[in-house]
């Protein structure tokens, strides 16, 4: 659950850029488990906005070579990410994208974008730095060991956790880590149980 106070300065923060009354695109990053779909709900059940998952975007299959996989963030499509949505967004017109399955392994549906104020990007990996100056306001969301370790069992079952601890864990802190996401976030915040 989001501290109350906190919660409270993310969207002292979102009405006041929204005030300036231009397009703003927000950032939610952090580790798996930590809230950051949880966070991007709640704000969409307060805001008329846009809402892009980062999960929606990782590599096909054909792009998973050794190199692409060895560069840090580099399992995650952002130039497919940065052409598809981000710089769509700045042209303030309907677009769409498709979204990758990572069960189907291959792209499936058409998202159909309409123009909108406000603008969520969550997942990790939204904070690549080739996406980073496209935010106007960036979120890092942390849980801890045990917290994400009970989060992601509970929601993807024991198969899924084995392959989150042995794949996906390690190259995200490695991200994280390697690129200092968390200190380039105007707001740090810990998830708690």
């Amino acid at each position: 659950m989001m501290q109350r106070e906190a919660y409270s300065e993310i969207l002292n923060r979102v009405n006041a850029l929204l005030s300036e009354g231009r397009e703003i695109t927000v950032a939610i990053d952090g580790n798996s488990g930590s809230g950051k779909s949880t966070l991007s709900s709640l704000l969409g059940n307060i805001y008329d906005c846009n809402i892009f998952h980062m999960d929606d975007f990782f590599l096909q299959p054909g792009q998973r070579t050794e190199d692409r996989m060895k560069e840090v963030g580099g399992n995650v499509d952002y130039v497919r990410f940065k052409t598809q949505v981000l710089d769509k967004l700045k042209k303030d017109t309907e677009f769409e994208y498709q979204i990758y399955d990572c069960s189907a392994l291959r792209l499936t549906d058409y998202v159909v974008v309409f123009p909108k104020k406000l603008n969520i990007v969550e997942g990790v990996y939204s904070m690549h730095p080739t996406l980073y100056n496209a935010y106007d306001f960036k979120i890092f969301l942390q849980a801890d060991e045990e917290i994400q370790r009970c989060r992601i069992l509970q929601r993807s079952g024991e198969y899924m956790l084995h392959r989150f601890l042995n794949e996906w864990i390690p190259l995200e802190s490695k991200y994280f880590s390697e690129m200092n996401i968390a200190k380039k976030c105007d707001l740090v915040l810990t998830s708690l149980g």
